[in-house]
């Protein structure tokens, strides 16, 4: 089959792209053949690196652990899916070697759910790693309900847009941070958009005088730091993007893959309850490029990888 490796730790200098041996599948696998993936920051964090004291890497390692496909074979032990059932997966093992940016990947079935039939394998790509660190962060960590007034950081990204119509639909506020060319955006999803950076606390008090009932941070650092002023009395905090939340009083959110959540996300796009905004699309042997483009930091949305 075709994919894309990386032989060492680097950049996305590093990706090869080329024929690797079809994975085999085990008895509570699948074998999906991948109509598309999509990148996200994590990617390209493990790929330099930044993992290595977490996970272990297989050399050569196939990036991605986003997926949507088709369902070829089902391991032996599987009576969930079926040869042709279209599905998404967050197909993260506990170590790095078997990714999604390929022509099949072997997906345990703890991380697939049914693909949104209103959705292309593109835009369906986008929702597992995403989709399911927004959903877990909000209610877990935030335990987001009705009434409460959500402070969403980055909120035209990935995570940011998807938990922007997540606490939507569960009945919150949101106030969005991202750059003014996005503000309108951020509009048609639902929040009320403010500009990040210098003033933030300030700019956010004007529209919640009160404080905000809950913070999802996506990129840590400054946003952080001004967030844990913005809350009410017992605010809820979350990052996944900084540990130092945790001395704040807050969660330090890492995704993990649960099938129920990401059926739960499935079926809020076939309600229209949560869409997914395709920035651009890369052929496979592309990848890099849609690396390079996600390391910018200014996609609206998803960047997806087509295979064909």
């Amino acid at each position: 089959m075709k994919a894309i490796t990386y032989r060492r730790y680097g950049g996305p200098e590093i990706l090869e792209y080329g024929e690797r041996p079809e994975p085999k599948v085990g008895p509570d696998s699948v074998l999906v053949r991948v109509r598309a993936a999509s990148v996200n920051p994590v990617d390209w964090k493990a790929q330099a690196g930044n993992l290595e004291p977490f996970l272990d890497a297989v050399f050569p390692v196939i990036p991605g652990w986003d997926v949507s496909g088709v369902v070829e074979r089902p391991g032996p032990a599987v009576t969930e899916f079926r040869p042709g059932d279209e599905v998404i997966g967050y197909v993260r093992e506990d170590f790095l070697s078997r990714g999604t940016c390929a022509e099949y990947v072997a997906a345990p079935i703890r991380t697939l759910a049914r693909k949104p039939r209103n959705l292309s394998f593109t835009q369906a790509a986008g929702i597992p790693l995403a989709g399911l660190t927004a959903y877990q962060s909000l209610v877990r960590a935030l335990r987001v309900g009705e009434g409460d007034t959500v402070l969403v950081h980055a909120a035209a990204g990935g995570v940011g847009s998807m938990a922007v119509q997540l606490a939507r639909h569960m009945g919150a506020r949101v106030i969005g941070t991202a750059g003014e060319r996005n503000h309108e955006y951020l509009r048609a999803l639902g929040a009320e958009p403010t500009t990040y950076g210098e003033g933030l606390a300030e700019r956010v008090r004007a529209l919640a005088p009160n404080g905000v009932d809950a913070v999802l941070d996506p990129v840590g650092g400054d946003a952080l730091a001004v967030s844990a002023e913005l809350l009410v009395p017992e605010g809820r905090l979350a990052s996944i993007a900084d540990p130092a939340v945790l001395g704040l009083g807050g969660h330090y959110v890492f995704v993990r893959p649960d099938p129920d959540d990401l059926q739960d996300l499935t079926d809020l796009a076939e309600r229209g309850a949560l869409g997914v905004e395709v920035a651009a699309v890369f052929p496979l042997q592309k990848t890099a490029d849609a690396q390079r483009l996600s390391m910018e930091g200014h996609a609206r949305g998803k960047i997806a990888i087509a295979v064909d």
